[in-house]
């Protein structure tokens, strides 16, 4: 049984793809109530037309906003747990409207935080990204503030017996408006596919692991932590020679006639993803698929707790462990047919 078994659970964000994944796989652990917040009126029928039926009581989706307290605070009553997936994702459409990204990144984060001390919540998982590491985009810096409110909330006086956390992980492959979805798009109009360099890394796990990491860090965290994923990471030309082998003739296409443009990155991107700063070291502890970032050293475990990261420096996708062309077209294999865009997937008989 596991600690989410007979909760009543709120997600935000929950028809994204993080939160749509997180929300089906949290139903597996027998809740008695998933509520799931969105501010995207289609998305939510259409989650409820999906699991409505099979689920029956156990789910609720509602019309809300993170950038609304009094929404936040109607959306947790009864609840015991909080996963914070909702944000303003996009790195480029962030850098174009940075203000837009403030109320949701960080002032829904601040909403959501003070709704659940009103509502007497237990416990609080906010869901970040590598792009709050040392960040270099708008985005990136919205994400950390995140973060840190939620962190710093564990000390408040105002925020009393309720466990918060986050968790920070890499690229999900497939999510809406990620570099699957693009290149797929760009192969379906015959190309080309546009990459801004082959040989640039990227960190990478599928909708499920992702939804999996956020919960076994809920049910581990104690309280002030960032729980950050271990990953094995991509490089971008693999990726783009992996689809065109896997979805040319679906398209109608040879691979070969698929061709890529090089087009250099932008001033946001980063050539390798970081998922751990090399101050944020200072105060990290490696687990074996993990490791766990602690606000000062003061809060960290006292066991040897010097000893137990084995990185110096920075922890980036360029240390990753690397996926080959096979590994990478097995991974598409299993989330082929839940892409977000016209793609092959949902052209095959």
């Amino acid at each position: 049984m596991t600690q989410l078994n007979s909760k009543r659970i709120l997600v935000t964000g929950g028809c994204g793809s993080i939160g749509s994944a997180l929300v089906k796989r949290i139903l597996q652990d027998g809740p008695e109530l998933v509520r799931v917040v969105d501010n995207d009126e289609g998305r939510l029928h259409e989650m409820q037309k999906k699991l409505g039926i099979q689920h029956q009581r156990r789910l609720e989706t509602t019309y809300k906003d993170v950038r609304d307290f009094y929404e936040m605070t109607d959306a947790m009553k009864g609840i015991e747990v909080v996963f914070h997936a909702a944000a303003l994702k996009h790195v480029g459409i962030v850098e174009q409207d940075p203000f837009q990204a403030v109320k949701t990144n960080v002032e829904g984060t601040k909403n959501v935080l003070h709704a659940a001390t009103k509502e007497d919540v237990e416990s609080v998982i906010t869901v970040s990204t590598d792009k709050a590491s040392n960040p270099v985009s708008a985005m990136g810096a919205t994400k950390l503030l995140s973060e840190r409110l939620t962190i710093a909330a564990n000390d408040s006086k105002d925020i009393r017996n309720i466990r918060l956390g986050c968790v920070r992980f890499g690229n999900v492959l497939g999510t809406r408006g990620s570099v699957v979805p693009v290149f797929l798009d760009q192969m379906q109009q015959g190309g080309p596919i546009t990459v801004t360099d082959p040989e640039m890394t990227r960190f990478v796990m599928s909708p499920a692991e992702a939804a999996n990491f956020v919960v076994e860090a809920f049910e581990t965290v104690s309280g002030g932590e960032v729980v950050v994923r271990k990953m094995p990471a991509f490089k971008l030309g693999v990726l783009a020679d992996a689809l065109r082998e896997k979805y040319a003739a679906d398209f109608g296409y040879e691979p070969a006639e698929i061709r890529t443009r090089i087009v250099g990155s932008g001033p946001t991107e980063r050539y390798h993803e970081k998922l751990v700063s090399e101050d944020e070291v200072k105060h990290a502890v490696e687990e074996s698929n993990r490791f766990i970032l602690f606000p000062n050293e003061r809060s960290m475990p006292t066991d040897d707790a010097e000893t137990r990261c084995s990185i110096t420096g920075e922890y980036t996708s360029e240390d990753a462990r690397r996926l080959s062309k096979t590994e990478l077209l097995r991974l598409l294999d299993e989330v082929d047919g839940h892409l977000p865009t016209t793609t092959a997937a949902s052209q095959r008989s």
